[in-house]
């Protein structure tokens, strides 16, 4: 209560955070507005039946099954942002760029990502539009107004981009995590109103179960989010003059989960392939290419194989991706450069290599609980029986992580006030 109270004490702060909430309010607004020609009944029953695009339509923050002018939300942005971080690996000079351009690396590799967010966002948005209209969702839309609302759909992305950019500069918190964040909280109201409208008697213990299962979620998500294996270093003393420096204990902190929601993020993307293959292979003629349709739409349908497969696919990234942004090379090098040293270990390949062995053993944890929280939906509609909750393990990740992410950009800002009086 008292954090709560001096946030509304701090002018500065105040500020800060009625501009957030100003753009957010923006990108709300602008998520009601719909693209013309579509037939919203249609479209809300399409979304309720496709899995997939419900995951999609988590990372636009909603937008999506609004079929609003910003429906493919940050998720070109996000999509561009993996594929440079993926092509590091390929290419040493953009490696060099992100790792050691130092503050204008960084700017100059976030620009490559806001002219691939340009080409993603107009892929996306042309073969979303083409897809619905395949599927009898959009009842009038060809030739000119199918390229205006692709160019639309772009400039929306663009536009929640740099709004994301503004909202970050403000310091409380990630704008693309806050925009994907403010869209799963507006969907808990109707969600929760559609479960009171179809609520009956005999369903209390379905979701009495499910209260609990999301309580224990929560609690879960919060202590994997936070939990870390601190590795204790020790630096070597060094005398300048009738100083002495360094010789303090310290420690390298590696976060259980260090790759975030991204591996879900990944998944998702590889799950909607054969969704979108098959859907395009029935539109031809040639017997066989129906069949192999039909083939992949059964394997997507079956909750099972679906459940296994986004399972692997989580814990499988999650390896991926941590492997792709902590390098134990280059944090031993930095140890070894600051005279920093690991009690037992010799610095150089040895601290690479034991510090590559604890990563990969924590790393097991997290990846399993991700595996689990992404296929969670699936487990708590077997348990309780009710279709209608829409809040899945997804959704709770996200919304728990950029909770805590907030917390503790509005603290550093207090305690910064604080050491300024």
């Amino acid at each position: 209560m008292e954090t709560f109270l001096n946030i509304f004490r701090s002018k500065d702060l105040r500020k800060k955070i009625l501009i957030v909430v100003g753009y957010l309010l923006i990108f709300r607004f602008l998520s009601a507005i719909p693209l013309p020609g579509v037939d919203q009944e249609q479209l809300a029953l399409f979304f309720t039946q496709n899995q997939y695009l419900g995951l999609v339509n988590i990372l636009s923050g909603g937008a999506l099954s609004n079929f609003s002018i910003v429906m493919l939300g940050i998720s070109p942005y996000i999509t561009a942002t993996i594929i440079l971080q993926l092509l590091t690996m390929v290419f040493p000079s953009l490696k060099a760029i992100y790792y050691e351009g130092g503050e204008a690396g960084r700017a100059k590799f976030n620009q490559y990502a806001k002219y691939l967010t340009v080409i993603i966002g107009f892929v996306q948005g042309f073969g979303f539009l083409n897809y619905l209209k395949a599927q009898k969702v959009i009842t009038q839309l060809s030739g000119l107004d199918l390229i205006i609302n692709v160019v639309i759909i772009t400039a929306g992305s663009v536009f929640l981009m740099w709004l994301g950019e503004l909202i970050t500069e403000q310091k409380i918190g990630n704008g693309t995590s806050l925009i994907i964040f403010v869209g799963i909280l507006a969907r808990i109201p109707n969600s929760i109103r559609n479960n009171i409208l179809t609520f009956t008697p005999n369903q209390i213990y379905s979701y009495f179960m499910f209260i609990i299962i999301a309580i224990i979620t929560i609690l879960g998500v919060i202590y994997i989010n936070e939990a870390d294996r601190k590795i204790p270093v020790n630096y070597a003393k060094r005398v300048r003059g009738m100083k002495v420096y360094g010789g303090v204990p310290t420690y390298l902190p590696l976060k259980i989960n260090q790759a975030g929601v991204i591996p879900i993020i990944f998944a998702i993307s590889i799950l909607l392939l054969p969704s979108m293959l098959g859907q395009i292979l029935a539109l031809f003629n040639n017997q066989t290419l129906i069949n192999i349709a039909n083939a992949l739409q059964q394997f997507l349908n079956n909750q099972l194989a679906y459940g296994i497969s986004y399972f692997v696919l989580v814990v499988a990234f999650t390896y991926f991706y941590t492997a792709l942004t902590f390098e134990p090379n280059e944090i031993s090098k930095n140890l070894q450069k600051q005279g920093g040293f690991i009690a037992g270990i010799r610095p150089g390949d040895q601290t690479a290599h034991y510090l590559s062995n604890v990563l990969n053993r924590i790393t097991l944890f997290g990846a399993l609980f991700l595996g689990i929280i992404a296929v969670l939906p699936l487990i708590v509609q077997a348990l309780t029986g009710i279709s209608s909750i829409s809040l899945g393990g997804t959704s709770l990740l996200i919304l728990v992580s950029v909770g805590l992410e907030i917390i503790k950009a509005i603290k550093s800002q207090l305690i910064m006030r604080e050491y300024e009086i």
